[in-house]
């Protein structure tokens, strides 16, 4: 298929491909040919279950061209709020310190509530308890939570807000703010795991933060939000506070750098000017990776 124009440059932060426990679409290999073809820039591999730093660096060696990177998830898998494997994953290149996904106690409530084709590896995934949360008993932060937050200041690397509920993404924003993250990036904010309402949005991106628009929460497996109210969206609170993504790289989805190219062209579709799409997936994307 012809890819849109607009992708020319265009990096993607939040893309999932093989190897890996869930069923994948493609390989890591098959998912950067396909985004070389259709011009991108780069992207971003996501694992929920291990670090990417490690393959994303071998990609870079066959491929300098491209700006393809990686990072941790603090779900379980890794140690869960695991300070020392978050250093050797920005140690090992990674650009993005994502918090717990499907270890977060927001996620498993959520999902505990629907019969989905998502996260199946097979046989049921260990998870510790009820979930991960960065709050302690009394409700404040985590000491290892602020420890990893501590990290990503130094490192100027990108702090993202996984599938945290509401009050901790709140919580979690205030806390990099106070120790001097530059790069905080607030996850699939329309998608309903762990939904954002816009007043919140609108707060956050008013204090620096840089909200994914991603195009998962528009398919039919999430269908929380249409293309045109997210365009809306995106006119309410300006191209600069906000990021494209796709999330995809699920097996039964189309490949990600189609989705991608679908995702711009619907936007397009529906009056967003090229110029805040390619402030979207070129400008910010390279200030939040810093290439």
């Amino acid at each position: 298929m012809p890819f849109h124009p607009l992708l020319e440059g265009a990096i993607d932060l939040h893309m999932h491909s093989g190897p890996s426990i869930f069923p994948r679409r493609q390989t890591d290999w098959e998912l950067v040919e396909d985004a070389k073809r259709a011009g991108m820039g780069g992207l971003v591999i996501k694992s929920h279950e291990a670090p990417t730093a490690d393959r994303t660096t071998l990609i870079r060696l066959k491929e300098p061209q491209m700006h393809v990177y990686g990072g941790i998830v603090c779900n379980t898998f890794v140690g869960g709020f695991c300070p020392q494997a978050v250093d050797v994953a920005i140690r090992s290149g990674g650009k993005i310190v994502w918090m717990p996904t499907i270890s977060a106690r927001e996620h498993q409530a959520h999902f505990a509530r629907r019969n989905t084709r998502f996260f199946q590896a097979g046989k049921p995934l260990v998870h510790a308890g009820e979930g991960l949360t960065i709050f302690d008993r009394d409700g404040a932060i985590l000491p290892e939570v602020r420890e990893i937050v501590a990290l990503v200041a130094e490192a100027d690397v990108v702090l993202a807000t996984g599938h945290l509920a509401p009050d901790e993404v709140l919580a979690l924003a205030s806390e990099a703010r106070n120790q001097g993250v530059r790069k905080l990036l607030i996850q699939h904010t329309d998608l309903g795991i762990a939904r954002i309402r816009f007043e919140l949005e609108r707060e956050l991106a008013g204090k620096g933060a840089v909200l994914e628009k991603c195009y998962l929460a528009c398919s039919r497996d999430f269908a929380d939000i249409t293309v045109e109210e997210m365009a809306d969206s995106i006119r309410r609170l300006g191209a600069r506070s906000c990021v494209l993504v796709t999330d995809y790289g699920q097996l039964h989805n189309m490949p990600a750098a189609e989705a991608f190219s679908e995702f711009v062209g619907r936007l397009s579709a529906c009056g967003v000017n090229d110029d805040d799409i390619r402030t979207m997936i070129v400008d910010m994307p390279r200030e939040l990776l810093g290439v």
